[in-house]
């Protein structure tokens, strides 16, 4: 009998990084975890993610930062790890004006360590977030991965377009096959408190004001953390085949895929179903866009429908009643 696979994921007390191992422990699977608890947001939630991950007997642990070239190259040759998922970053838009030698530090000069220690380690599979902020000033919707991708509109969003130029690399060099997920608006659950539904839980439940920017005039495809992790599980052994790629110019085993909901919500109605599952209406105060932000995000799925038969497809009104409930649970409210 072939023992399970190992796989490594980074972030894993960050909020996708502990849903995904929550669901690979459950399934058998060997899961080492990487985090390195930066103050980003308030560590105590990413502690409570990880003690629960520590209560799995097939859950290893290491406090590094990716950043760290020497402390990364030690867990990939202590350990027999056949996939890799990356979800380690710096997030958010609106910090990477503050800080943007945060973004270079993780997302650029960690990413590059991880590259090098997969292709060191001869790895299977190497999947790793980017974003639906790559689409940066795009105006043609749905955003499909077959558009041209050039005007960055962030920081955060040049960061992850960087992530997947690097990855094309080390496939076409390495034959390492690499495929990226762009994420779109994930929220749920043990989700990151910097986020807007977070934020907007919060100020309602503690009757103070929200701010909505661009005069609430934005859509988002929000999606929903468990379809976020159904889309990675199924991607796990779907290793891009160079042969089928749609891009005649490039024969490397490399392939980029949207996660998103597929359906586009006004920020308006996003926030009407916040106070409905809460019960409370919310102080508005309307602001003009920030800057880095775009007026609407929308994924096109087909890829993932063809590849792996999967659509993201749970609706604002669950996933958003089964964060509050968790809100209420966690924070005593």
């Amino acid at each position: 009998m072939s023992r399970p696979k190992t796989i490594l994921i980074t972030g894993s007390a960050g909020f996708i990084g502990y849903h995904l191992a929550q669901r690979l422990l459950l399934e058998g699977y060997i899961i080492i975890g990487i985090d390195d608890f930066n103050n980003y947001y308030d560590v105590r939630l990413k502690e409570a993610r990880l003690d629960r991950l520590k209560g799995h007997h097939n859950f290893s642990f290491e406090r590094v930062s990716i950043e760290d070239r020497a402390a990364i190259s030690r867990v990939f040759s202590q350990h027999s790890i056949d996939i890799v998922v990356h979800l380690a970053a710096q997030a958010g838009v609106r910090y990477s004006l503050e800080n943007p030698h945060a973004y270079i530090d993780s997302n650029v000069v960690g990413f590059m360590n991880i590259l090098e220690c997969c292709r060191k380690q001869e790895i299977e599979h190497l999947l790793f977030a980017s974003s639906s902020s790559v689409y940066g000033a795009n105006k043609k919707t749905p955003f499909s991965t077959e558009d041209r991708v050039d005007h960055p509109v962030s920081l955060y969003a040049a960061t992850k377009r960087a992530n997947e130029l690097m990855a094309h690399t080390y496939s076409h060099l390495y034959r390492l096959p690499t495929t990226g997920l762009r994420f779109f608006t994930v929220y749920g659950p043990w989700g990151r408190p910097d986020m807007s539904y977070f934020k907007f839980t919060k100020a309602i439940f503690g009757e103070e004001p929200i701010q909505i920017f661009n005069y609430g005039k934005m859509k988002r495809d929000f999606t929903y953390i468990d379809d976020i992790v159904e889309g990675i599980v199924r991607l796990l052994y779907k290793k891009p085949d160079p042969i089928q790629s749609s891009d005649l110019l490039s024969q490397a085993p490399y392939k980029i895929y949207n996660l998103g909901n597929n359906q586009p919500v006004e920020l308006l109605t996003f926030i009407s179903v916040i106070e409905e599952k809460i019960g409370k209406k919310a102080i508005k105060e309307f602001l003009p866009m920030q800057a880095g932000d775009v007026p609407v995000t929308f994924a096109d799925v087909d890829d993932l429908m063809i590849d792996v038969g999967f659509k993201p497809k749970t609706s604002i009104e669950k996933g958003l009643g089964k964060f509050i409930d968790w809100y209420r649970n966690f924070y005593n409210v």
